[in-house]
């Protein structure tokens, strides 16, 4: 399947929602990716998450690693597949930390896998956590990268969809100056 069947199946599980959103990074779009009305499916957990696991086969990986709530699904996947250890990092107090026993080990190599990607935030922290602690990151596997390339991790990386998602700050968001559409945040991060 290409680019082209990876959106169908976004459209076919009503997954790709069309309004006045407001995304995790605070930005403000017209689209939203529901990566979860996807990853529901087996069949499409496993054929999306393989891509990510078939591009990183061959690196060097320990640990998979994911930014809670989205990325906690790619990671588990994308670990089954390459029959790695997979973890997360949770928020507590509006920042990324490790919980319930996960810790980073020194010298371990980490890939980070993450549904959506629009700015890399939840990414960048994660990619943090890591190399405060002496890990070393191997990489980042994405499903859907809103940014088409732009945001770039310094990391080999790789997304099964890339698209130039229209996304905007609040004070430029053409959809609140016309205030047509109510703005909604259906993630699971509580943005105000």
């Amino acid at each position: 399947m290409e680019t082209k069947n990876i959106l169908d199946i976004f459209l076919e599980t009503n997954a790709l929602l069309n309004g006045h959103f407001l995304l995790t990074s605070g930005r403000h779009s017209n689209q939203y990716f529901q990566c979860a009305m996807v990853l529901q499916y087996p069949e499409h957990n496993e054929f999306i998450c393989g891509k990510i696991a078939n591009y990183y086969k061959t690196y060097d990986i320990d640990v998979v690693i994911s930014p809670a709530i989205g990325g906690i699904v790619v990671g588990q996947e994308v670990a089954r597949l390459l029959n790695k250890k997979s973890i997360f990092a949770e928020r507590e107090d509006k920042k990324l930390v490790l919980r319930r026993g996960f810790s980073i080990e020194a010298g371990k190599k980490y890939l980070i896998c993450e549904d959506v990607v629009t700015t890399g935030g939840s990414v960048f922290e994660v990619m943090d956590i890591i190399r405060n602690e002496g890990g070393i990151v191997s990489g980042v596997g994405f499903i859907v990268d809103r940014s088409n390339n732009k945001v770039q991790f310094g990391v080999p990386q790789f997304s099964t969809l890339q698209l130039d998602a229209v996304s905007y700050q609040p004070e430029e968001c053409l959809l609140c100056k016309e205030n047509r559409i109510p703005i909604v945040k259906p993630g699971s991060r509580k943005v105000k």
